[in-house]
Formats: structure tokens, sequence, C-alpha cells
């Protein structure tokens, strides 16, 4: 009888370090890997917290970045990342703003600027003039071209759409749109 005792204690202390283990090695992983699964979120509340207010962008006689996104929209996280690095490269040229389609402040500029999807990037020139929009994932190298096109003041007057990765919008009675409607 003793030996089975001991068996089961022997038994019980090697579950005990294998689970000790198995939580270790989560610890470990969500720390090493943790800017993996929060950065895109992050950075997107980054942007809403340093983003440059429209109106003084409109104003300062510097081009404008204009991003309408989400925090939920998954598009928006992927290309997070890519956005936060053009805007360290760009910022001293470019005024970079950030507006969250779900803050009702941003309201006015939704229904101006007909947001219909995000994320949807509007480029203004130097004088606050509408000049291209980048609807749904897009590219880094179609971003940095559309940005050093505004950067040189190169017209570039056209609507780019990839609809194959778009937080689009569903339309509601009376065919009115939000972009918060996501589908």
């Amino acid at each position: 009888m003793m030996q089975s005792g001991k068996q089961e204690t022997n038994l019980n202390t090697t579950q005990k370090t294998i689970v000790l283990f198995i939580i270790f090695a989560l610890i470990l992983s969500f720390t090493i890997f943790r800017n993996l699964f929060f950065q895109p979120s992050l950075l997107l509340k980054n942007f809403a917290e340093t983003s440059i207010d429209p109106e003084i962008a409109f104003k300062n006689n510097k081009p404008t970045f204009l991003e309408f996104y989400a925090e939920w929209c998954e598009v928006c996280k992927e290309m997070a990342p890519k956005v936060s690095s053009l805007k360290d490269e760009y910022e001293n040229n470019i005024n970079f703003v950030f507006l969250n389609v779900d803050n009702p402040k941003w309201g006015n500029y939704i229904k101006k600027y007909n947001v219909n999807g995000i994320p949807q990037v509007n480029l203004f020139n130097d004088d606050g003039n509408l000049k291209a929009t980048l609807i749904g994932k897009q590219e880094e190298i179609k971003i940095r071209e559309s940005l050093e096109n505004l950067k040189e003041g190169v017209e570039n007057t056209k609507d780019i759409l990839n609809s194959d990765a778009l937080s689009l919008v569903k339309e509601k009675k009376k065919f009115q749109v939000a972009p918060r409607s996501h589908s």
C-alpha cells in the first residue's frame, strides 16, 4: 500500500510540474509575442491620440493624409503598421489625420467625404483640395506612391478601390449609409 501512495504523490508532483511548465510557457509566449497580437490595436489608438485636428491640417499649407478607420476593423488593423511606418517617414512634410468612424464627433467629415467603407484614405494637396481617395486594403507601395505624388504636387486625382479587403457598408432602410455598418 505504501508503494501506491508514493506513486500517487510522484504522479501529482509530475502533473503539477507539467502544468506549471505549460503556464510558464504560455506567459513567456504571450510576453514575447504581445506586440504581434496587440500592436495594430495600440497603433490605431495612438493614431487617434496623436492625430492633428483636421481643421488645422487643412489650413497649415501642407498636404494632408486623412484616414477614416475603426478599431474593430480587421483591414484597418492590418494596415496600421504600414501606415505608422509611412507616418514616421513623411510626417515632416505631410499632415496625418486619423478619424475614428465610431466617434460621433467626426460625423460631419464622414458625410462630407462620403465615407461608405473603411479604411478610407483621402489625400489633400497643400491647399486642402481632395486629390485622391483610397478605399479598402492598400499595399504600402501604393500608399507610398500616392504620398510621394502628394508631396511633390503631382496630380493624382483618382479613386482606388480594393473591394477584396474592404469593411463594407450595408445600405440601410431609405438607402442611408453609415461607415460603422460592417458586412
